[in-house]
């Protein structure tokens, strides 16, 4: 033993000496990240920003900051990383043993680079994925280890980024429920700023896992530099923004290490959640570019297929409905000409029926009273009528009052001795445990095994974890917010597996989780509970910073109702569209508008689904607001224009539009608009170069409030 220690030592000494000032270039075609491995064996950041073109100047770039910092050493400030070995020692040194560079996809590269401590037997593995043309790099790590017991990992960040500028600015992400997506802007100045979540499962509720980062100056959509940031992960997560004595910033991202060490056994290894993260030299509009393409292409769930229109119940409904009624809204969906009728929640439960929120969850089978003839019904109804069938499920909570809990309260997350907090009436399952686990997924695969017809899931997660313990991991409490998350991803990894075309909404009382990892499961997600028309636009514009447009649903609903049923719908369309109407409250104009804006929507769903995204006007500068959707091959634009509460009197001025070719001659025309309306924009009809519209712009905006415009320009 005491001769293979030494020769580990030996070997570990041989390749610090081999690779020493060795220099890793991570880039894409339009990001350089450049790491150096000195000649003491640490590993240093030393550069990154907009790529570097001659591979000569490298050697120039000064070393830089430890691109991985531990706890335990000479560092101050807030480490990367903190273990605690079997003698209770919590230092850790890292350094650089080897790197590999491998190209796991065209245009997808990822470098792995090795670090080993030279006191224990501990490794860590920076991983660094690299898409070459969308300008996005992922990192995380991999911690693994050869000590005799299990070592306890205190902090664990799947990135850590280093920069040195002259300022730097945060647009960070906060709000509540129905208040969701709200940004705000700080300049950050010495000391740590944190954005974190503890809430365990609806963990985006006051803030999502989302910053923006501009560098030396404030940035705006086309100007300055600026860094997206995300972390792939449905639960807690922290991201740490620290800027020392030298103005130097550090940004960490990772799982939140609150109430989280994790005991580590030798030999297995513990992979951090990814983070992602793209830069701009060009502003905040090109990165948000970089986001939507990758998704599309790599990771959203069917990025690169279409979306399904919905007539959704709720509204009309809520809890009180029966089969008959569900199959008259069937024929409101036909009527309305979208693709899908949705059943939301209320559809379930017998021994204590699902008749409001305060009982029911967790029994999964029709309320006979309701359904007599259970789902079967709903989905023959939808097929005769040649739509799909959709349904609402929350598979993850439970209701004290209901069969389940009762059956198996060792399946609830629930304190032994203590009185139990309930969160909107109900509580959290425990998917640490695999019986959990296989109950979940039997929710899905049990209804799909007996109604093969249903095309569609809007999976719903209304309560944060309280009562935090769990029954089934007894003496490792703290692996329980790590642990449930990787339980919910058994389960819809094994649902994905089964089902690979089976579309899925992710909801979360309005969007209380949405991250990247999630996605990979869900083709959209649930932006809020607040369908206002007027907060959506805020809400819409926050998130689509980092989320393309077909991912992001968006319904019309009776929310605000001093805004017409244009407005709403304009708004809505903007997202994957979807309605929570009752027709029979519409006027026969009303109605009309909506079956053509139905229309309208399908017959332009390319260019809002797969275009370049614009945002011409933020809602936060002012009364007005528009954005604008270009097709990849520049011949049709969508522009949609907004004005909410204008000044009276307020001069209007040319919107210049973006993204065009400026060779190419565009025709402008103002649809979807009431039955019976004319077009009073100013140039309907005529003919523009892409030069003039980027340079000179069309009067978009009114002095009426609450109205809306979607303007269609395509080339002649």
């Amino acid at each position: 033993m005491r001769l293979k220690a030494i020769l580990s030592v030996c070997l570990l000494a041989l390749s610090t000496v081999l690779y020493a000032d060795e220099l890793i270039q991570i880039r894409t075609d339009r990001i350089g990240l450049v790491l150096r491995a000195e000649k003491d064996g640490r590993l240093y950041q030393s550069y990154i920003g907009k790529r570097l073109n001659n591979d000569s100047d490298l050697q120039n770039l000064p070393k830089g900051t430890e691109a991985y910092l531990t706890h335990g050493m000479e560092d101050y400030l807030e480490p990367a990383l903190e273990v605690r070995h079997n003698d209770a020692n919590a230092s850790l040194l890292l350094k650089y043993v080897s790197h590999t560079i491998q190209n796991i996809e065209p245009d997808v590269d990822e470098t792995v680079i090795t670090l080993r401590d030279d006191q224990y037997p501990v490794t860590v593995k920076l991983h660094y994925v690299t898409y070459a043309k969308e300008n996005i790099i992922k990192t995380f790590s991999e911690i693994s280890h050869e000590e005799k017991k299990p070592i306890k990992l205190e902090r664990y960040a799947s990135a850590m980024l280093h920069f040195s500028n002259s300022a730097y600015y945060l647009t960070e992400y906060s709000g509540d429920w129905i208040y969701e997506a709200t940004m705000s802007s700080t300049p950050l100045n010495f000391g740590k700023k944190v954005l974190d979540s503890k809430l365990g499962t609806r963990a985006n509720m006051f803030t999502p896992p989302m910053f923006i980062f501009l560098l030396d100056k404030e940035a705006s959509e086309n100007e300055g530099e600026v860094i997206l940031g995300t972390l792939g992960w449905t639960g807690n997560f922290r991201f740490t923004f620290e800027v020392d004595n030298k103005k130097d910033l550090r940004v960490i991202a990772g799982i939140n290490p609150y109430y989280s060490e994790y005991a580590l056994p030798k030999g297995e290894v513990f992979r951090t959640p990814d983070f992602y993260f793209t830069y701009s030299d060009c502003g905040e509009g090109q990165a948000s570019r970089n986001f939507h393409d990758w998704a599309r292409k790599y990771q959203l769930k069917d990025g690169e297929k279409d979306r399904l229109t919905l007539l959704n119940n709720w509204e009309s409904t809520y809890f009180d409905f029966d089969e008959n009624k569900l199959v008259d809204l069937m024929g409101d969906a036909v009527k309305l000409g979208v693709d899908m009728f949705l059943l939301d929640d209320g559809w379930f439960g017998n021994k204590h029926p699902r008749h409001s929120d305060t009982q029911g969850l967790g029994d999964w089978e029709e309320t006979h009273d309701k359904l007599p003839n259970g789902i079967q019904r709903l989905v023959d109804e939808a097929a005769k009528k040649n739509i799909k069938f959709g349904i609402w499920i929350e598979p993850e909570m439970v209701n004290p009052k209901s069969e389940l809990y009762e059956k198996h309260k060792d399946w609830v997350i629930h304190l032994p001795n203590r009185e139990e907090y309930y969160f909107r009436n109900q509580m959290v399952l425990d998917l640490s445990n695999p019986e959990v686990q296989d109950f979940v997924f039997g929710v899905v695969d049990g209804l799909m095994t007996k109604y093969p017809g249903i095309a569609y899931f809007k999976w719903d997660c209304n309560s944060p974890i309280t009562n935090i313990y769990s029954p089934y991991l007894k003496d490792k409490q703290t692996h329980l917010y790590v642990d449930y998350v990787r339980g919910l991803y058994n389960v819809l990894e094994r649902i994905k597996a089964k089902y690979p075309d089976l579309p899925m909404m992710l909801c979360s009382g309005g969007s209380g989780r949405i991250d990247y990892e999630a996605l990979k499961y869900f083709t959209e997600f649930w932006a809020s509970d607040d369908t206002d028309p007027v907060q959506r636009l805020f809400i819409q514009y926050g998130y689509s910073f980092f989320y393309p447009a077909k991912s992001m649903s968006a319904h019309v609903t009776t929310w605000n109702k001093d805004a017409s049923i244009k407005f709403r719908t304009d708004v809505a369309m903007r997202g994957k569209l979807g309605f929570d109407i009752k027709l029979s409250d519409l006027s026969g104009d009303d109605l009309t508008y909506c079956q053509n804006a139905v229309k309208n929507y399908k017959r332009l769903r390319p260019a809002i689904m797969e275009g370049d995204l614009y945002r011409l006007v933020s809602p936060y500068s002012g009364p007005h607001a528009a954005n604008q959707f270009v097709t990849k091959d520049k011949n049709k634009a969508l522009v949609f224009a907004f004005d909410v509460y204008p000044a009276y009197g307020e001069k209007c001025l040319p919107v210049r539009l973006e993204g065009l070719d400026a060779e190419k001659q565009y025709r402008v025309e103002e649809i979807n608009m009431m039955p019976g309306q004319s077009s009073s924009l100013e140039g309907n009809g005529m003919v523009y170069s892409g030069d003039y519209l980027m340079k000179v712009g069309l009067t978009l905006f009114t002095g009426n409030k609450l109205h809306s415009r979607i303007i269609e320009i395509q080339t002649e």
